[in-house]
């Protein structure tokens, strides 16, 4: 067979070298392609080297390398190159490692049927010359044999053959809630594949909760899905100008040009789509995160305000079960475009008067809970509404300490939520309710006196 001939060269250089790319960094898939592959279907010696270096370290030491490997192959394996191969072989190898690879799907599949037909044409041939000695058996073994060459063999991770992977760092690429005090015990935010959940009673403000995540995280320059399944796509987008701006909502429409002038300059992006509650499925989501992705867009992070207004893609007889299985998609959909999901979840009625909301009020499914990688509830009594404070509690973090509470500024007119230290003193005691009704009076007495006309009583 011709060689010169049969190359990957019409697929291009950025797609051979994001297929050596997953075979550095996929043992499986290196697995499954090494059966079939021939190095000198790739175009560039560099690359056909490297791939060489590759499969000979993998026979020898029935491990899969990882980029530290390749560094001591480069210092001991490679006395005999070029000093001009030995240099693009290590660009390429830094390069990558900083890199993710475009595609991967595209390359992977396009590759594997390029290399399996170039297999089954050698046994065709050699088939020919069977034919003519009547071994039809021998025909029959042979273009079997090579119908079964890269197929599928992902046993799962396997001890001795993939265990450089458990000595490498796995990158979270966690996004800031905006909170130190958060970032701090969960490893600096929300990671890729990762699920987080805001527990809060109804009026507590979960929506602005989840409003200031994603602009935490478009300030920093990320790009931000926000779907809405409760609130219209531009009462949410104006939530967004007021926490970025500090412009307090009833202001928003007197200050349109200054708004503008902030947000303009904003690295990050946002989209904010709106469906009606009970209408869209996890399905729906990432029919429409596909077509954002296809567009060339980044996804960053996906909200989804909230997960309980979702429709079941499947319907059970129970509600609870339900709710399970949509929380369990959101995480799945988490690891399918690989990064974080904020939503939030409705207490039940026992959370409505708690100072300190924890699990066990989550409404209808406890479930909820063993798929959720980041749990935190809001509780805001009526003297907290009047004071613009109240309290967080983690309830679970799997990437650190968790059942620690921490008091909180929020103030609802301008989306402003801030984050206080610890608190580790215990709890004030309950406040009367005729107190916190006094206090609320005060708070928003000129509003009222201003819209009625007459004094507050």
């Amino acid at each position: 067979m011709e060689h010169t001939e049969i190359t990957f060269s019409k697929f291009g250089k950025s797609f051979q070298e994001g297929l050596v790319q997953l075979i550095i960094e996929q043992r499986t898939f290196a697995d499954q392609i090494e059966e079939v592959l021939d190095i000198e279907f790739l175009e560039f010696k560099y690359l056909r080297t490297l791939i060489k270096k590759i499969f000979e370290y993998k026979e020898k030491y029935k491990i899969h390398p990882s980029y530290q490997n390749l560094v001591t192959i480069f210092k001991t394996e490679l006395d005999g190159e070029s000093e001009i191969l030995r240099n693009q072989m290590k660009e390429y190898v830094v390069r990558i490692s900083k890199a993710q690879v475009d595609g991967e799907e595209y390359i992977k599949d396009t590759a594997l049927d390029f290399c399996k037909k170039q297999k089954l044409k050698e046994a065709m041939m050699k088939s020919i010359g069977l034919l003519q000695q009547s071994s039809f058996d021998e025909i029959s073994s042979v273009i079997n044999n090579a119908l079964k060459l890269g197929s599928d063999n992902d046993y799962g991770y396997e001890w001795i053959k993939d265990f450089e992977e458990r000595f490498q760092i796995k990158a979270r690429n966690p996004i800031s809630t905006g909170w130190p005090e958060v970032d701090r015990i969960c490893k600096k935010g929300l990671g890729k594949g990762e699920l987080g959940v805001v527990i809060a009673p109804t009026g507590v403000g979960k929506s602005m909760v989840l409003t200031h995540l994603g602009a935490a995280a478009i300030k920093n320059g990320k790009s931000v899905v926000h779907y809405t399944l409760e609130l219209m796509d531009t009462v949410i987008a104006g939530r967004y100008d007021s926490c970025v701006t500090g412009i307090e909502l009833n202001d928003l429409m007197d200050k349109k040009d200054e708004i503008y002038e902030n947000i303009k300059d904003i690295s990050g992006q946002l989209i904010v789509k709106e469906y009606p509650a009970k209408r869209a499925t996890v399905k729906t989501l990432k029919n429409h995160l596909e077509k954002i992705v296809k567009k060339g867009n980044d996804i960053d992070m996906i909200i989804v305000d909230y997960a309980d207004l979702l429709r079941p893609t499947v319907n059970y007889k129970e509600k609870r079960t339900e709710l399970e299985s949509i929380y369990e998609e959101l995480r799945s959909l988490a690891y399918d475009f690989a990064c974080p999901i904020w939503t939030a979840s409705q207490t039940n009625r026992g959370g409505l008067d708690a100072e300190v909301i924890t699990m066990s009020s989550i409404s209808e499914a406890f479930s909820k809970c063993f798929v959720a990688d980041f749990i935190f509830s809001v509780s805001r009594t009526m003297i907290d509404k009047a004071k613009n404070s109240g309290r967080i509690f983690v309830a679970k973090n799997r990437n650190g300490p968790d059942g620690i509470v921490f008091p909180i500024f929020m103030d609802t007119s301008a989306v402003k939520i801030k984050v206080m230290p610890e608190n580790k003193s215990a709890m004030n005691g309950q406040v009367t309710m005729a107190k916190s009704k006094q206090l609320l009076r005060e708070k928003y007495k000129e509003y009222i006196n201003g819209k009625n006309g007459s004094n507050v009583t």
